[in-house]
Parts: structure tokens; sequence; C-alpha cells
């Protein structure tokens, strides 16, 4: 009973989900989650990446099951955890288009610890940072507060502005208006400039 309702959540959420036993334990006790994802791993169902997270993998008839992104990977151990997630100014700046550089090494920023986790062949950071860092996080402001950090602000002018205020729509520019309070002073009037450039 509780495999099937798991299961069926699982094919609803569609392939390319990634989730960890927590997502499931209004549905049974930890222990039978575990034992359900166990077997479900077993019947080839889903495939297990690391203990205690696991996916639905998308298929590609060239090249078979695929590997998740880095960033749902994070998205999915930041949750487990019960941690926030914000990506790293160079993440942030490539994701808005403001640089063509991918990192490396994904880096995130979280209220949790700092630690590297390796997931097949993705390596993946987490740094603690400040709450003052962390403003926005989960949200597209966060990364736009990243975004301007990673160019630096002496560097930002008329095309970085525009090409953030594109990425925003009505209600991201009034929600980086009101969480522009909690980022340093030398932001203020480039969130203006951003929000204004409807």
């Amino acid at each position: 009973m509780i495999m099937s309702k798991i299961k069926q959540r699982i094919i609803g959420k569609g392939r390319g989900s990634i989730f960890t036993p927590t997502d499931f334990l209004d549905i049974g006790s930890r222990a039978s989650v575990d034992q359900a994802l166990s077997r479900l791993a077993g019947q080839g169902v889903i495939r297990r990446l690391t203990r205690g997270l696991y996916d639905y993998p998308k298929k590609s008839q060239r090249f078979g099951l695929l590997s998740p992104s880095a960033d749902d990977i994070a998205k999915a151990i930041a949750r487990k955890d019960n941690q926030i997630l914000q990506p790293s100014p160079a993440m942030a700046a490539n994701q808005l288009g403001l640089s063509t550089q991918v990192p490396s090494k994904p880096t995130y920023l979280t209220d949790g610890p700092t630690r590297t986790k390796t997931i097949g062949r993705q390596v993946i950071q987490f740094r603690n940072a400040c709450s003052k860092t962390l403003v926005g996080a989960g949200q597209k402001t966060g990364a736009v507060f990243q975004a301007l950090r990673y160019v630096g602000k002496d560097r930002i002018d008329d095309h970085v502005i525009d090409k953030l205020a594109q990425t925003l729509n009505n209600r991201d520019r009034a929600l980086l208006s009101k969480q522009s309070k909690h980022v340093p002073a030398w932001m203020h009037p480039i969130v203006q400039q951003i929000v204004t450039q409807a």
C-alpha cells in the first residue's frame, strides 16, 4: 500500500525528479518509507544516487539513464537537511546570463555546514554563509543579489541593470525592492534602477 502510494507520487512528479525519504513521511513511517524506496530501487523504478537520495531518472535513447543536474541535487540535499540554499555569486551570474563562465564545481551558499558532496561524477560544494548573504534564497531575487556581488560595485553598468531587469517579473521586482533593505548599502541605488526598469 505504502509502496504503491510512493510510486504513484514519484511517477506524478515526472522523470528527472529527485527526492529523499523525508518527502514521503506523510505516507508512512521512516522505516516503511526507507523499505519502499529500497524495493523500488531494486526493481529499477528509481535510482539510488547516494544514501538517502534517489531520483526517477530521465532516459535518453542514445545515452540511457541521464544524470540529474547539480542544481536539482543541491536543492534536494538542502530540503532533506532543512537548509536554505543560494547559488554562489559566480553561479548566479552564469544563470542570469551575466557571465559565460561555468564554475567547475557548482557551489552553493547555505545556513548549514561547509561541506562537499560527491554524487556520481558531480562534486557539489556547500559553503556556510551569514544571513545577509542568504537574502532572497530560493527565489530569483537571491540570484540577482549574488550576481551583483559577482560583477562588483564598480563594474555595474546599464547593460548589467538591463539584463537583470529583464529576468524579473513585477512580483520579483516588488520582492527585490523589499528585500534590498537587508543587503549592503552599495546595492540600494542599483536595485532601485533595476526595479524602475520595467
